[in-house]
């Protein structure tokens, strides 16, 4: 398998939903989501008052937003999350005001990052993303000494593969782990959804409750974005081995890097937007990765300097 299909893709990439273990401190969980929305409203300043939402879609796959400013960003899609959702009723509970999200100021859209509801926090996601690809649009000496923005998402050439006893990877994130048999690096998955997996991967399979003394002793952790959804990575990061090298992957996690690197991340791999009309136009049409990577959006590693 070639590396540079690591980034993931087609809906069953970030679809890891973590639950509180007695070894893992969810307590902490939002405050990076908190932390870079008020880092994104400092470098804005007043302007941010200025910036609504010009169009938002909920896809089946990825939610995307656009910005009056021109910005956009997107986010993986909680779709389990919602089990309302066979219910017109009760689903219409957990969603945002349809038919009125336009022109809504980003920071009331901020509200929904402390909001249960999936479909809102992934709104709110995908706004931070759009927002922080303004910044760096506008500033391209943004980061300058303190992190770089690379386009590609080989994370392996950031590793020294010998040094890599044990690699951990949270999710089914299928890329990743057919390039962890092909590179022949020992790994475990943490994946509720044991169905998830196939047959030969199942003996790798790392329950919750183990889960905090694999990572305490792996050499690689490669994390899923959709645990920024459902508060769970600032555990998760906790638990890390802080010698090992920890790699937060996927679209939902293209943002201001400053609060995962305090925390031990290393890169971000994740996607930006080039072109926000057309990957609407993709999401809208129920596209996943396949669909815009390398055509809307780039792959890209947001790397610590």
């Amino acid at each position: 398998m070639n590396t540079d299909t690591l980034a993931p893709s087609d809906g069953q990439d970030e679809g890891l939903t973590l639950s509180a273990s007695p070894d893992i401190d969810l307590s902490i969980g939002g405050s990076i989501l908190e932390e870079t929305k008020n880092r994104l409203m400092d470098r804005y300043g007043d302007q941010i008052k200025t910036i609504t939402l010009d169009r938002v879609v909920i896809g089946i796959f990825y939610t995307g937003v656009q910005l009056s400013d021109g910005s956009a960003g997107i986010c993986f899609t909680p779709i389990k999350a919602i089990p309302e959702s066979v219910c017109c009723p009760s689903s219409a509970r957990a969603m945002p005001k349809a038919g009125k999200l336009k022109g809504m100021k980003v920071t009331d859209v901020f509200k929904y990052l402390t909001q249960p509801a999936p479909i809102k926090r992934a709104i709110a996601i995908a706004t931070l993303n759009a927002l922080s690809d303004g910044i760096w649009r506008n500033n391209p000496e943004e980061g300058a000494g303190r992190y770089r923005i690379d386009e590609g998402d080989d994370i392996f050439s950031f590793v020294h593969l010998e040094d890599v006893h044990k690699a951990v990877v949270i999710g089914a994130l299928i890329p990743v782990i057919k390039s962890f048999k092909e590179k022949e690096i020992p790994y475990r998955i943490a994946e509720l959804d044991i169905r998830t997996l196939k047959a030969e991967e199942i003996p790798f399979f790392v329950s919750q409750e183990d889960l905090p003394m694999e990572l305490a002793t792996a050499d690689m952790v490669i994390i899923s974005g959709t645990t920024l959804l459902n508060d769970t990575l600032e555990g998760i990061l906790q638990a890390c081995n802080t010698a090992s090298k920890i790699f937060l992957i996927g679209p939902t996690a293209t943002m201001l890097p400053e609060s995962f690197f305090k925390r031990k991340v290393s890169v971000l791999a994740g996607n930006r937007v080039v072109d926000s009309e057309k990957i609407l136009d993709v999401l809208i049409e129920g596209g996943s990765g396949y669909h815009f990577y390398g055509d809307s959006s780039r792959k890209v590693m947001i790397i610590k300097e």
